[in-house]
C-alpha cells in the first residue's frame, strides 16, 4: 500500500491493487496509481521535480514534493514493516 503524508500528517492509505486517481492537499498534487505502480501526474510546485521522479512500486520507494510537503511512500503489507511503519 502507499501512504501519502502532507506536512507529515497521513492525508491517506491506498491500495496498489486498486487503479484510482488520487487529488493529494486540496488538488496541489494528483497522483495515479496503476497496474501495482503510484505516479505523481500533475502538481503546481514550481519546479515539478516530483512529477518527473519515477514510478514507485517497491517497499520504502517514496515521491517527495519538497514545495507542497507532500510525501507518497510505499509501505510493504508484512508485519515487520507495520512495525517500522508506526515506529517512524
Amino acid at each position: 500500500c502507499i501512504t501519502i503524508k502532507v506536512n507529515g500528517e497521513i492525508e491517506g492509505v491506498y491500495s496498489l491493487a486498486e487503479d484510482q486517481e488520487i487529488e493529494i492537499n486540496g488538488g496541489s498534487n494528483i497522483l495515479v496509481i496503476q497496474n501495482g505502480k503510484a505516479d505523481m501526474i500533475e502538481a503546481d510546485c514550481p519546479d515539478k521535480l516530483c512529477v518527473k521522479q519515477k514510478q514507485i512500486n517497491k517497499n520504502n520507494e517514496t515521491i517527495i514534493c519538497l514545495p507542497n510537503k507532500v510525501v507518497v511512500t510505499i509501505v510493504s503489507d508484512s508485519k515487520n514493516s507495520e512495525f517500522d511503519a508506526i515506529a517512524n
